[in-house]
């Protein structure tokens, strides 16, 4: 399952969902455009896992979740906590990533 969040309230997602995985991105990040349609797939791969897109400028509380310095970010919560984040540009990293977090 696939969102984009247009309320600074990824900390309800997080707590109400076992497992969550987040990209943090921005209107002017070129890298974070290119990888969207790729995370976006990876939801569709994924079913029962939220997949949600935050704007990390428009949504200071949700990018402070996962403490986000570089874009695109991309972050795993699991009951409730972060467990993992990667920085990458590179479809295999977050597919690795991705592969990673689901399968554990």
């Amino acid at each position: 399952m696939y969102t984009e969040i247009t309320e600074d309230n990824l900390a309800t997602t997080v707590q109400e969902n076992e497992t969550v995985l987040v990209q943090y991105s921005a209107g002017w990040c070129g890298n974070c455009r290119v990888m969207k349609p790729k995370f976006k797939r990876f939801a569709s791969e994924n079913e029962g896992i939220p997949f949600v897109m935050v704007d990390a400028e428009k949504f200071p509380e949700s990018r402070q979740l996962a403490k986000v310095d570089n874009l695109p970010t991309f972050a795993a919560f699991r009951n409730g906590k972060l467990v993992d984040q990667v920085q990458t540009n590179k479809v295999d990293s977050l597919k690795e990533f991705i592969d990673a977090v689901t399968h554990n």
